[in-house]
């Protein structure tokens, strides 16, 4: 493995972005110009955890079938691809056996394997500890518990590796094990001071030192693509898999076109990460106490956020609304619930009701009776509590967010999914007090492909100046606040 790619002749080459969330994945050239980055999407594949076994898993060995057939569309449109990177969402790994061998299709982090066992981890290592170290927000699916619920399974005896999803796709495609930095930190076992797997948490949650591969940083080359791996998707033997910042939200937070520090960020889209960049964690009992996280991001900067319910709740609403044969299209709805007064109903959407998946509509009306509000009987009114909630949530977090950092953003930047939702974004203008930009709908993937290019010496070095030059030709929709700020209280 080497630390940087090899450079890039002239100033124009194509960069492979494997992205995949939640809901889905695609593959996206990333077409690196002087003018800017044009990215074309060339495939994408629907993605979701099933039942199986008794536990809600991911089909990741069909999710990297399709990861293949995207690769070869990728070839077959761009002969001349440089380089891939990959980035998924968070905390859900692999087990691999002595020869490298899945063991099973992973557990999502939807399943509750972990609820029997977070009085266990807090016993072995006290909340407060964990913070100082780790210093993220308690989650109970964070992979640390994952790895203590594990622990009672019948696969634990026969793990020699836990590979972080990215990560495991990385070692599909090159043979290579490694473990990204950005996607370690959201394990609650790195170090958030040193970027270091904390050996005083390993030992006391009773977890191998080596049960992790090596880390890696984002711009080093993991390897270059099994001779198979090239034959199959027709990509030149010469290509190589770069580490990009392989939690999905460290490369969108990379897409995000700020001019400066002074921004926050608001990734919209199953999840909402909502937060600030900065130079060092925050690991005050101020900052435990509210629940922020301190994500590793590229080049060694800190993710200060919150994740906060997201668009999960429409999703699921138009879902249960589908299988039920009532009528459930998302724009008419969105225009129904934007022509709706405001001031109604508000939920906490990061309440543990809302996690699973089942009649998302009944919660909420359920958790508006119990808060003795309204319940919303329309559908249209259930998107617009939706969106007010959201809304009142990003507002409430930028603001806590600078309270405890003291760090002020004086604009919301809003990318992902979520950005083209105009409603949502002029709420969180509105409740906020501050303009908000929303764009581009693919940071994760821009941020993605602006590593890789930057590895190979086609953009600036510095993430301010890689932001300008991505903002480059860029369509960015303003929104902004039409009254005072008003942050409501659920």
């Amino acid at each position: 493995m080497t630390s940087r790619p090899e450079p890039v002749e002239g100033r124009s080459a194509v960069f492979g972005a494997i992205d995949i969330g939640a809901s889905s994945g695609r593959v996206v050239a990333g077409k690196v110009e002087p003018a800017g980055i044009d990215l074309d999407v060339v495939y994408r594949f629907p993605n979701g955890a099933a039942e199986r076994d008794g536990q809600l898993r991911w089909s990741f060995t069909g999710l990297y079938q399709e990861v293949l057939a995207g690769l070869a569309t990728l070839a077959e449109k761009y002969p001349d691809v440089v380089s891939v990177g990959i980035d998924t969402w968070a905390v859900d790994y692999g087990l691999l056996d002595d020869h490298g061998q899945l063991l099973a299709e992973p557990v999502a982090y939807r399943d509750s394997r972990t609820n029997a066992v977070i009085d266990e981890v807090h016993r072995r290592a006290d909340p407060a500890r964990l913070y100082q170290i780790n210093g993220l927000q308690f989650l109970p699916f964070n992979t640390l518990y994952q790895l203590v619920a594990e622990q009672r399974g019948p696969l634990w005896s026969r793990a020699r590796h836990a590979v972080l999803l990215p990560d495991l796709i990385g070692y599909w495609l090159t043979g290579e094990l490694r473990t990204e930095i950005t996607n370690a930190s959201t394990t609650g076992l790195l170090d958030a001071s040193s970027r270091t797997m904390s050996e005083e948490l390993l030992d006391l949650l009773e977890v191998p030192l080596d049960l992790f591969p090596p880390l890696i940083e984002p711009g080093q080359v993991l390897g270059p693509l099994r001779a198979e791996v090239a034959r199959q998707t027709g990509l030149r033997p010469e290509a190589t898999v770069v580490a990009v910042g392989s939690h999905d939200t460290a490369s969108a937070v990379v897409g995000v076109p700020a001019d400066g520090r002074r921004f926050a960020y608001v990734s919209s889209g199953t999840w909402s990460l909502v937060g600030l960049e900065l130079d060092q964690p925050v690991l005050t009992q101020a900052s435990r106490a509210a629940n922020f996280t301190n994500e590793g991001g590229v080049d060694g900067r800190i993710r200060y956020l919150r994740n906060v319910g997201g668009l999960w709740l429409l999703q699921e609403s138009l879902r249960t609304w589908r299988e039920a044969g009532e009528p459930a299209d998302q724009d008419q709805l969105l225009a129904a619930a934007a022509a709706l007064p405001a001031g109604g109903p508000v939920v906490d959407v990061d309440a543990d009701e809302f996690l699973p998946p089942g009649d998302m509509p009944g919660r909420i009306q359920a958790a508006c009776a119990a808060n003795d509000q309204a319940e919303p009987e329309s559908s249209a009114a259930i998107v617009r509590c939706i969106l007010d909630s959201l809304g009142v949530a990003y507002a409430r977090t930028v603001e806590a967010g600078e309270r405890l950092s003291g760090q002020t953003a004086d604009v919301i930047h809003i990318v992902g999914g979520g950005c083209q939702n105009e409603l949502l974004c002029q709420l969180t203008a509105d409740l906020s007090g501050r303009p908000v930009l929303s764009g581009p709908v693919e940071a994760t993937a821009l941020g993605n492909v602006a590593v890789q290019a930057r590895a190979g010496h086609l953009l600036p070095a510095t993430l301010e100046e890689l932001r300008i030059a991505l903002s480059s030709g860029l369509e960015l929709q303003s929104y902004r606040p039409a009254t005072a700020r008003r942050t409501a209280k659920v």
